[in-house]
């Protein structure tokens, strides 16, 4: 009796605890199904809706809106550029800032006047929904230049780049070798960065860096040998060439088209006779011509300016001078164009002036890479006498591969 009455109450607490296991169980899976499910509806956000005019509807990120066209993410199609007259409608999930093209200062001190928050574009308008401030008037899409994410906005109002980071330009090298009765090669190559902040067309410009450096060097050989007539040992004779520029220059915009710069250039120039010319100067600069497709800098400084020479250390000066300088970058389809003119006067020494005078034609090749033409002509009025005589003006033309460099910040 005992024995079946013992066996009697183990199966029952075995089934007790084979069901409270089951309970337990239920119970967490549906925990972990309701865990799931919250932290999936957390992890996908609202889907922005595009309506074409012909009746598609699009669901997936609006991106931005630049010159005219959208550009618009969808997981199953990619990114979509899009113009505004092919849009019925467009709502955003997101905050957006519309940039007003009527707006000419865009800058910290009116970030404040810039419209921000959700869209809601119907009827070729675009409505914006604003949690912070009163709704303002509805703008129409052919005012609204630029229209970006309001991060982005933020990113280039109130930070800076880091030093590595922002930075545009060009690196060019070009290279010639000739082994024959005389032995020849030159070796050319420019590098040019420029950082503009902000880093976008659409904001005021805040401030401009700019760094180059352009050289070149080459050497002709004619190896030694005996005239057969004389029996004479005629020397080997080695002609040489070298041309380096170095430069830095920083702008200070207190207005969209005015600004103040410092700068510094380094020039060593042997056919001239010219070992070191070093220019430290300030002044300020007006870009009378803006534009996305060209752009032209007028700039003035005063400068201290020191001549240092080859042969003739006593030709050496310190002068108090100036900077007169045009710059302007051409960019096309096909090619980009770019010009320096530079004009130098001595206010101390009126006979100790330069001039000097850049070009080059980029021809797009392949990605990031294109061929390049470029010309470097030179004037210095006071070489010091020489033999044989050292010419003034200097030419050089050049040809080679560049890479452009484009910032991701």
């Amino acid at each position: 009796m005992t024995l079946g009455f013992s066996d009697s109450i183990r199966r029952a607490f075995s089934s007790a605890l084979n069901h409270n296991i089951r309970v337990i169980l239920l119970i967490s899976s549906l925990l972990s199904a309701l865990a799931a499910a919250a932290h999936s509806g957390a992890q996908a956000p609202a889907s922005d809706v595009l309506v074409l005019n012909n009746g598609d509807t699009i669901h997936g990120k609006f991106v931005n809106s630049l010159d005219g066209k959208i550009t618009f993410h969808s997981d199953a199609l990619g990114d979509l550029s899009v113009s505004w007259d092919k849009i019925k409608e467009l709502h955003t999930s997101g905050s957006y800032a519309v940039l007003d093209k009527s707006v000419k200062l865009r800058g910290k001190k009116s970030a404040g006047a810039i419209p921000t928050g959700q869209l809601e574009v119907t009827n070729n308008s675009i409505a914006i929904q604003s949690e912070k401030a009163a709704a303002p008037a509805p703008i129409p899409v052919g005012n609204a230049q630029y229209i970006l994410d309001t991060a982005t906005l933020d990113k280039q109002l109130y930070h800076h780049p880091g030093f590595f980071t922002g930075w545009n330009g060009a690196a060019t090298a070009g290279a010639a070798i000739v082994t024959a009765t005389e032995n020849q090669y030159t070796f050319s190559g420019a590098v040019g960065l420029v950082r503009v902040v902000p880093t976008v067309s659409w904001l005021t410009t805040r401030d401009r860096t700019a760094v180059d450096f352009t050289g070149s060097f080459g050497k002709i050989t004619q190896p030694s040998y005996t005239d057969p007539i004389t029996g004479i040992v005629v020397p080997s004779v080695v002609t040489k060439s070298a041309i380096y520029h170095a430069g830095a220059e920083r702008d200070q915009y207190f207005s969209p088209r005015f600004f103040a710069l410092a700068q510094t250039a380094f020039d060593h120039n042997y056919g001239q006779d010219l070992d070191l010319q070093q220019i430290y100067g300030g002044g300020f600069g007006w870009t009378f011509l803006k534009s996305p497709k060209q752009e032209a800098d007028l700039k003035a400084t005063i400068q201290y300016e020191k001549q240092q020479f080859i042969s003739d250390s006593s030709a050496n000066q310190n002068l108090i001078g100036s900077t007169i300088s045009l710059a302007y970058v051409l960019h096309h389809k096909l090619v980009t164009y770019t010009q320096g003119l530079a004009f130098i006067p001595a206010f101390n020494n009126p006979h100790a002036y330069s001039a000097n005078e850049t070009n080059t034609l980029a021809f797009p090749a392949y990605k990031n890479f294109s061929f390049s033409l470029g010309t470097l002509d030179s004037y210095l009025n006071n070489p010091p006498d020489t033999l044989p005589p050292t010419k003034r003006n200097s030419f050089q033309f050049t040809m080679g591969l560049t890479y452009a460099f484009k910032s991701k910040y």
